[in-house]
């Protein structure tokens, strides 16, 4: 295994950096996506739900095309962070927000598989009881879906620590920028003699996410002892 160049090391970082954000800020949205279409019946969920799952379906490569579309200077968020002098295209910010919305369909549907599977007598005997649905959401349906719900960051931790074709369109390959092991790897292996340097980041990346996966499952069996 060739050793790791101090960009190497700048590339695990922000691959970390991005994959943490990305699964902290879509958490939430993600919840809330899941709580809708586990337990709402409005009417075009279908539609929703295909919207959400979209990432997963199109090519990368689509998904940040898409997103340049709308954060670039024309584009119809781009113009409007512009005014608060926030710029995303070719920065971090552009690259967890790639790997969030590519993440995001992985999120959800690990939460609502979750959701779905309390029962909902539980639910209803908390209403009558006079809880209300904050009360019910903490002490009833967040504690039973936790696992779904760790289940589902991990996933996202997983997929964002790999993400590739979104972030190279939005956020660019920066060295020190926005480089993350993934796009490193791509560089590496455009240039001449770079395959032994692909091949160690390659190391890197499927130890990162196995451990990923494992502290993940030592969780679940310590939160289940409990």
């Amino acid at each position: 295994m060739t050793p790791l160049s101090p960009d190497d090391y700048t590339a695990i970082r922000l691959s970390l950096q991005v994959a943490t954000s990305a699964t902290i800020i879509a958490l939430p949205l993600g919840f809330a996506a899941a709580y809708l279409l586990a337990f709402s019946e409005i009417r075009g969920k279908a539609i929703i739900e295909g919207i959400i799952n979209l990432p997963l379906v199109l090519p990368p490569v689509v998904v940040g095309y898409l997103l340049l579309l709308l954060f670039g200077r024309n584009g119809w968020i781009g113009k409007l962070l512009n005014h608060f002098g926030i710029s995303v295209i070719f920065s971090l910010k552009g690259a967890v927000i790639a790997s969030a919305i590519v993440g995001f369909p992985l999120l959800v549907r690990s939460i609502r598989i979750g959701m779905e599977s309390i029962d909902k007598q539980y639910i209803h005997a908390s209403r009558t009881l006079g809880a209300s649905w904050w009360d019910t959401l903490f002490s009833i349906t967040i504690p039973l879906c936790y696992r779904a719900t760790l289940a589902g960051m991990t996933l996202m931790f997983a997929r964002s620590l790999g993400e590739f074709g979104a972030t190279i369109i939005l956020a660019g390959n920066i060295p020190g920028v926005t480089q993350t092991i993934p796009l490193a790897i791509y560089q590496y292996t455009s240039t001449p003699g770079g395959d032994q340097m692909a091949l160690s980041l390659c190391i890197v990346s499927i130890g990162l996410s196995f451990i990923v996966l494992l502290l993940s499952e030592a969780a679940n069996r310590k939160m289940a002892r409990n």
